[in-house]
């Protein structure tokens, strides 16, 4: 019996600590978007995911250009060169 006395003031403050993470994920945004993630999963290429535009502070959709494309250079022979970063093709 005597062990109640422990095991109640240890569940409160366990109690207590749960409380105050649930808080303070949800004032940190933890459960802002909780659909994305588990998308993501189930896409089947890495460049079919929404990009952060670090400028607009926004998700682009998928296939979107994050950046307008760099005009080509001349190469003298009349072929242009495409200067984008490629994907892999796995």
């Amino acid at each position: 019996m005597n062990i109640l006395l422990f095991l109640i003031p240890v569940s409160m403050l366990g109690l207590g600590l749960a409380l105050w993470a649930f808080i303070w994920a949800v004032k940190r945004g933890q459960f802002e978007d909780m659909d994305t993630p588990a998308l993501d999963i189930l896409r089947e290429d890495e460049h079919d995911r929404p990009v952060l535009d670090p400028r607009a502070g926004k998700l682009d959709p998928p296939g979107a250009e994050t950046s307008p494309a760099a005009p080509a250079p001349a190469t003298g022979d009349g072929a242009e060169v495409d200067a984008r970063p490629q994907g892999r093709n796995d």
